[in-house]
Parts: C-alpha cells; sequence; structure tokens
C-alpha cells in the first residue's frame, strides 16, 4: 500500500511532538522514594497493677519486617517531632533531704543510687524550695532579719542552713546523674517584704518587687557557688493560694509581670541563664499565664508551670496552641492517704500527669516530695497526709518504694535528657502512649493499659512490627535499638 508523503509528514511531526512532551526517564525506577525498612532490637520492662512485677526488665525481643500483624496497632514515626524533653522527677524539699540524711551511710548510699543512679531510676529533674515550704523542719528563708528590719542589700543574704543536708544529697545527685536539672520555687519572700510581716499568708509588698527580684539572683549566684546549676526559677509557688497555716504568698497576676520583668532585666545584667518559668499553679486557671506571656514581662519568660490539683489536663494544649514558642512544664502533684489502690493510682497519674502532659507539650515532670518519713513528714504545715516517692521509716531505716517511683521510673531510666517527643497514634481508647527518640537515636515508647483486661497491641515502626500482650493496668516501657 502506498502511503501519501503528506501522511507520513503527519505522523512524524506527531511522534516527534509525543516525544518532547513525554520525554523518556532514564533510571525511572530510582527516581521513585525508597522505603527503607528497619528492624530494632526490643528491651522491654514491665510494671502490673497487682505488683507482681516492679519495673522488671523482661526477655529481649525484635521487632519483624512485614510481620503486618492485625488489631490494635501503635504506629511510631520518628519523622514527626515535638518538644525536647528536660526530665522526671520530684522535689528534694527540705523534709525530703532530712528523711535522706538520717540514713545510716550505706543505706543514704542505696536510695541515692535507685533514685538518681544507673541502675536505680536515673531521676533527671529535681525540684527545689527556695527556702521553707510546708514541708520543712521550721519557717526560713535565706534573708530573715531581726524583727524584720528591711534589708534592701541583701546583705544577710546565706544559704548556710542548706549546707548540712540539701546542698550535701544534691551534690551527690548530680555525681550519680550528670544530667540533672535543678528548677526552684519560693513558698514565701522574707517576711519584712511582705504586707504581714509573716511567711505565711499575705502578699508581697510593691515596693519591694525590685530588692525580690535581687534575691533570685543571689540564690542563683549562691548554689552556682556550690556547683549547682539552677537551670529554671519560678516566682511564686501557687500564687492564687494563701494560707495562715505554711509559707504561701498571694500575688497577682499583675505583680507577677513586674517581678519576672525585673528578674529578667536583673538575669541579663548579671549574665545568669536560668529560664524562668510563668504561674506555676493549677489547671484552672490558664487566664493567669497567659497574660503573664502577653506582658512585657513574656520576653523574659521561657514558658509555665503547671500543677494538678485543680482544673483538667486538657488546658495544657493551650499554651502550645497560643505561644508556640514557648515551654510548658508539669512542676507538682502527689500521692497521699487519700488514693492507696496502686493500680488506680498508676492509671489515673499516666492518664492525666505523665502521657496526659507530655502528650500536650510538656517537657518535663515532677511529683512533689521526693522522699518522706513513716508519718507523711516533718511536715510544716499544709498536707498532713501526703505520700512522698520513697518512704522511710526513721525508727527502722525501711524503705518502701512507692507507686510514684515506678511511674517517674519508667519515664526517667529509660528518656534522656534532650530527647524529642516523636510521633505516635494507635487505634485504641485504652492504650496509652508517649514515645520519644534519644539522643544517642535509642526510640523510647512508654505504653499503659488503663483497661482492666489485657491488650494485646502491634508495636509498628519503620516497617516493621512487634506483637505484645499487656495485662490490664499494666506499663511497659520499650527501648528500641535499629539493628
Amino acid at each position: 500500500m502506498f502511503v501519501k508523503p503528506f501522511n507520513i509528514f503527519m505522523i512524524l511531526l506527531i511522534t516527534l511532538f509525543l516525544i518532547a512532551c513525554n520525554p523518556p526517564k532514564e533510571n525511572e525506577e530510582e527516581e521513585e522514594e525508597e522505603i527503607v525498612k528497619k528492624a530494632y532490637d526490643v528491651t522491654t520492662y514491665v510494671t502490673l497493677g497487682d505488683k507482681s512485677k516492679l519495673l522488671e526488665k523482661q526477655v529481649d525481643d525484635q521487632t519483624v519486617i512485614d510481620l503486618n500483624p492485625s488489631g490494635i496497632k501503635l504506629s511510631i514515626d520518628p519523622t514527626i517531632t515535638y518538644q525536647q524533653m528536660d526530665g522526671f522527677g520530684a522535689a528534694m524539699t527540705e523534709s525530703s533531704a532530712y528523711v535522706i540524711s538520717q540514713l545510716e551511710s550505706d543505706a543514704k548510699s542505696d536510695i541515692m543510687t535507685s533514685l538518681f543512679g544507673e541502675s536505680g531510676i536515673g531521676i533527671s529533674f529535681v525540684r527545689l524550695t527556695i527556702g521553707a515550704s510546708d514541708f520543712s523542719l521550721d519557717n526560713y528563708t535565706y534573708n530573715d532579719t531581726i524583727n524584720n528590719e528591711p534589708d534592701l542589700d541583701l546583705e544577710n543574704f546565706s544559704i548556710e542552713r542548706e549546707t548540712t543536708m540539701l546542698i550535701p544529697r544534691l551534690q551527690e545527685a548530680l555525681v550519680l546523674n550528670p544530667s540533672l536539672k535543678l528548677m526552684a520555687s519560693p513558698w514565701s519572700a522574707p517576711a519584712w517584704m511582705k504586707d504581714n510581716k509573716h511567711l505565711n499568708g499575705g502578699s508581697l509588698r510593691d515596693q519591694y518587687v525590685d530588692v525580690f527580684a535581687d534575691y533570685f539572683v543571689k540564690y542563683i549566684q549562691a548554689f552556682d557557688a556550690v556547683g549547682l546549676d539552677i537551670y529554671a526559677v519560678t516566682p511564686q509557688n501557687e500564687p492564687l493560694h494563701v494560707t495562715s497555716g505554711y509559707p504561701t504568698m498571694y500575688m497577682t497576676i499583675a505583680q507577677q509581670i513586674e517581678l519576672i520583668y525585673a528578674m529578667g532585666q536583673k538575669f541579663e545584667a548579671n549574665d545568669i541563664e536560668t529560664l524562668i518559668m510563668a504561674y506555676d499553679h493549677n489547671w484552672d486557671r490558664m487566664d493567669y499565664p497567659i497574660s503573664v506571656l502577653n506582658s512585657k514581662a513574656g520576653p523574659y519568660t521561657a514558658g509555665v508551670a503547671l500543677h494538678g490539683y485543680g482544673g483538667n489536663v486538657s488546658e495544657t494544649s493551650r499554651i502550645n496552641n497560643i505561644f508556640p514558642d514557648k515551654g510548658v512544664w508539669f512542676t507538682e502533684i502527689s500521692g497521699g492517704l487519700w488514693a492507696t489502690n496502686f493500680a488506680d493510682n498508676i492509671t489515673w497519674n499516666m492518664e492525666n500527669i505523665f502521657m496526659g502532659s507530655i502528650n500536650r507539650g510538656a517537657k518535663g515532670v515532677l511529683m512533689w516530695n521526693l522522699a518522706l518519713d513513716e508519718n507523711n513528714g516533718p511536715k510544716n504545715g499544709g498536707c498532713t497526709n501526703c505520700r512522698g516517692v520513697v518512704t522511710i521509716n526513721s525508727q527502722t531505716g525501711a524503705i518502701t518504694k512507692n507507686e510514684e517511683y515506678y511511674m517517674i521510673g519508667h519515664f526517667s531510666k529509660f528518656v534522656q535528657v534532650g530527647a524529642h517527643r516523636i510521633g505516635s497514634t494507635i487505634n485504641s481508647g485504652n492504650i496509652l502512649q508517649s514515645a520519644f527518640m534519644n539522643p544517642d537515636g535509642s526510640i523510647v515508647v512508654v505504653v499503659h493499659n488503663k483497661s482492666k483486661i489485657p491488650a494485646t497491641f502491634s508495636l509498628d515502626i519503620d516497617g516493621s512490627q512487634m506483637q505484645y500482650s499487656l495485662p490490664g493496668q499494666g506499663t511497659a516501657t520499650f527501648t528500641l535499638n535499629s539493628k
């Protein structure tokens, strides 16, 4: 068959046009993003609600590529990163330092190692009281004066009282865990700065705002001189709570703004890098820290410290939503004789304090007293039945590790200071989880089954999976290292 030259020309023209619009791809398969699947070695520690396992190491396991199990799936995405973690722990009050200090040398060393050492739970974050609280041997500050005479130059400032118990314990803790971070909060300014001339109750007089800011500078410098770096401070513990029963001090939003502003300027002038956290009180008055962050004090404020005695943990999210460049820390909750069910206590705290705060942006979680005696003291007013992380019997020296010890340990023992929270999702309302990427590249996943019945789920990461069955109200921490 004869093809006309015109038709041949048109066919060639169309062919060239198609080639120009769709040039051949070299190494087309190589241009597709390659999905790299990884297998992980997994180490697991478990605590069960019936206490049959208490932060107990399990047999090592591993994930399997393309296991693809059905059912509940806990998916971990290391490419999604959130806040950097500062640590987990509790408060070394004067009462805590006292009961630990009364132990015989070997027992004291053992409990400090259990709390701060690598073979213990490696507590990485500790709160201090700047002067007395309701868990001190009695009332004091670092600048008390005879007859409450004003000392505007703070010539009487001294931390001498802390050199016998508190400071030695903190120095020991720092040796056991060099990554330890310290934050501190005052329960009251010195009485001579207050309108009622007493540590219990009353308010800071406006004329002493600037001097009180100097008090923080003196405190930070004094602790630095004994080798203790104060990572962060809050201007006042629970500024909306006041009582005549123990050291407290009411502080309005307006006064806290002025105080933080003065502190920030003085910190800059003295080359102090200590962070300032606003508020340090319950979830139910978020208007307070939001107002501070929106004020002239905002540039000097690193973020917000929260307590859990009122309101709901869901309020934590408001800080990151409104101020994405600011941090949030959970700084106080206490267990006590009002709640003695081990399993239920762990479930409530995991849901509301640990995962509840962490998954809403908290950079650290702190509980209240690190250690108390068998009478829940020594007490200086305030809570009569608060429980310490550990209980130390003052008569026998026996040490009881309470549920708070294991709750903290499931995080502090495995999540390194400087870790980042990473993406994690699960298709079950009964499984709580938080996941982290450590600075050394290991991945930590903490899981709690808040149901009273066992739950089987698959841990899914980078295309590999591991199935695990967690008993009701059980807690597991998985540490994953790429093979």
